[in-house]
């Protein structure tokens, strides 16, 4: 096969289309023949790197993909070889074929073209597990999104909304804020000329918000916590901004408020499971009846993925950058 192989830690230029070794295919898991994958931001982690797979998993970069079943492994029931679907990764998509367990292998949503789904599974699996299963966000609840013309960002705006939550979002143009209220978001904040901070404080009456996902870490930490309503959650799952500061934990236990900080990839593969199947039967729906859309904001051919990255490291892009392994 081929794959998406870096000459060595570094920028996008390490990135080489090369020849690699055919994946195993082990008991309880599914051999791809990979339509697309899409860059995260743990895939720039990991050229860099910083961001090294989970012990087992493919030393390949990409979290996610679409495409067709090919092989069934041992002990692999319901799924079918030609099937047309989309999976979570701890690795290898970045590759023409790609072996993945069988519970982190997902339907293509009706109405989404099997090249689309690769926008699809990390982006639904983390805001659902984050904001749901965590966070517990329920109707009628303010929720915070940082970062909203991004991949995460997008999904969470529209997933706020469909549940009927008050969506408040940062975004650092006027287009991407412009998105953001197209999505559903009702404040759109201009994080390069406003305070977040002030913003929710005015528009909340000085309540605060319910949830925050945040993509920024430490930069963001006190500010996020003045932010939080009494048993507000700060749910936090990127470190774009530090991974150090300082906070007065005071404030928090006034509030009552609460702060994880998760990741998916490190999580076991029945986690991964049970959060793909409540991704399959909470969030397809709502994939296949519109309310939800994914939002992709460019496609390269897989063989120039670095020019996927450069793009989703500059940050003017929005939505999700597809890599097309089968154009």
């Amino acid at each position: 096969m081929r794959a998406i192989v870096p000459s060595g830690p570094g920028g996008p230029e390490v990135l080489t289309w090369a020849e690699a070794p055919e994946p195993e295919l082990r008991s309880g898991e599914v051999m791809l023949d990979v339509a697309a994958t899409a860059v995260n931001r743990a895939d720039l982690l990991q050229r860099q790197g910083h961001y090294p797979p989970p012990p087992g998993a493919s030393e390949i970069l990409g979290l996610e993909c679409s495409g067709t079943v090919t092989a069934l492994g041992a002990d692999v029931q319901g799924l079918e070889v030609g099937e047309e679907v989309c999976a979570l990764l701890a690795g290898g998509g970045y590759a023409t074929r790609v072996a993945v367990p069988a519970g982190q292998v997902m339907p293509v949503p009706e109405g989404v073209d099997l090249a689309g789904a690769a926008a699809l599974p990390e982006v639904a699996a983390t805001v659902w597990s984050n904001v749901m299963m965590i966070a517990g966000l329920r109707a009628g609840d303010s929720f915070l999104v940082h970062g909203g013309a991004g991949g995460i960002g997008t999904f969470a705006i529209q997933l706020g909304q469909a549940l009927g939550a008050h969506v408040l979002t940062t975004a650092g143009s006027p287009d991407k804020l412009e998105l953001c209220r197209m999505l559903g978001a009702e404040v759109a904040i201009d994080y390069r000329n406003q305070d977040f901070v002030e913003v929710v404080d005015e528009v909340t009456d000085g309540q605060g918000v319910d949830v925050i996902l945040d993509n920024m870490g430490a930069s963001y930490l006190a500010r996020n916590v003045a932010a939080l309503a009494s048993e507000g959650r700060l749910v936090v799952i990127g470190l774009q901004g530090g991974t150090k500061a300082e906070l007065d934990l005071n404030t928090l236990l006034r509030k009552r408020a609460a702060i994880v900080a998760t990741n998916l990839r490190g999580r076991t593969v029945a986690e991964k499971a049970t959060i793909c199947a409540a991704v399959v039967e909470h969030v397809w729906p709502l994939v296949a009846d519109g309310t939800i859309r994914p939002v992709i904001g460019a496609t390269f051919p897989l063989a120039e993925a670095a020019d996927g990255h450069r793009l989703v490291e500059s940050g003017a892009g929005t939505g999700k950058v597809l890599l097309l392994a089968q154009p």
